[in-house]
């Protein structure tokens, strides 16, 4: 493809064919609200999700088919659509009863996809396309793989099980360990201007990410300029108590990630529910771990619980893409 084409492609798309090629980390809603903030500024888009997810529709669909868990990649597939459809209805349409009760329609489809191409990274592309997305979706690793963790004293396995779990998580590892990482998003890191990891769950997401082998070593690598998104408010469960510190030793002890780069962390009104803490940061811890601290409003009022705003979010991203 040309530049002369690549250009129309994206102004098609709505991107912007001068932006930034932004690589987004993690899963679940986190990584959604990443995938829809980008969309603000950058040129092309591609989304690395996590395959740790084994709960509700997902972790059936592992056990009774062997795929990887699809909810978090159809999420981030909705992500990149801006544009309305009955096939982005369809996608997002969750059945309520009978033995389908629970699915998502769009986990199906891709399980469908997967086994008509016979091959799950291929599927996702090709829901991606019909869908209309805006970017790409690669999953980190083209089979599913089970987190487990030291939590306290006893060993934990399982993405639910350890994000419900309380007692300080000491270490992570995934299973098999002899998977390895998609090409595709190895690529995409390799490639891209601007690398955003989070906002979502620490140890569960964004971590289950750079655990699969090669992803952790790729981020280090690039010459794209790292940004962390640090979450609003502490997670029952795997960080529950956990100040900004805390998050960027787990980083750090977990899969060796420190900057340089930049973490962006909410500055302004929030309100934290009751039981919570708010996740703050100072410059100079930041700065302890190779990270240069920006402060800004990312989060959004009108939330029922603490969430980042895509939009607040996209502006401080895009300021930070130009340097």
């Amino acid at each position: 493809m040309t530049e002369t084409q690549l250009g129309l492609e994206t102004a098609v798309l709505g991107l912007d064919p001068q932006g930034p090629n932004v690589v987004a980390l993690g899963g679940g809603h986190g990584l959604a609200a990443a995938l829809e903030a980008v969309q603000c500024y950058a040129g092309a888009i591609t989304g690395v999700v996590s395959v740790a997810d084994d709960g509700g529709s997902s972790g059936r669909l592992i056990r009774e088919l062997g795929i990887p868990p699809p909810g978090d990649i159809r999420r981030c597939l909705l992500a990149l659509t801006p544009e309305p459809s009955v096939f982005a209805e369809l996608f997002a349409y969750r059945f309520a009863s009978t033995d389908v009760g629970g699915h998502s329609l769009g986990n199906l489809m891709l399980a469908a996809l997967a086994d008509l191409q016979g091959d799950f990274v291929e599927a996702v592309a090709t829901a991606g396309e019909m869908l209309g997305a805006v970017g790409r979706v690669v999953p980190a690793a083209p089979e599913a793989v089970t987190l487990s963790a030291v939590v306290g004293e006893r060993i934990v396995s399982g993405q639910v099980a350890i994000a419900r779990a309380r007692g300080g998580i000491r270490r992570l590892w995934i299973d098999p360990p002899t998977v390895e990482a998609t090409p595709a998003a190895l690529k995409a890191v390799a490639e891209a201007d601007q690398i955003v990891l989070g906002p979502g769950s620490l140890f569960t997401s964004l971590t289950a990410v750079l655990l699969v082998p090669g992803m952790a070593q790729a981020v280090r690598a690039a010459a794209g300029a790292k940004v962390l998104v640090l979450n609003l408010i502490d997670q029952d469960g795997e960080t529950f108590g956990l100040d900004g510190r805390s998050h960027l030793e787990a980083l750090e002890r977990t899969v060796g990630l420190v900057g340089p780069g930049a973490i962006v962390a909410h500055r302004g009104p929030l309100a934290v529910p009751e039981g919570h803490r708010r996740v703050e940061l100072d410059a100079a811890t930041a700065a302890e771990f190779g990270w240069r601290l920006v402060e800004a409003d990312v989060a959004d009022r009108a939330a029922p619980w603490p969430a980042h705003d895509p939009l607040k979010l996209g502006r401080v991203l895009e300021r930070l893409s130009r340097g």
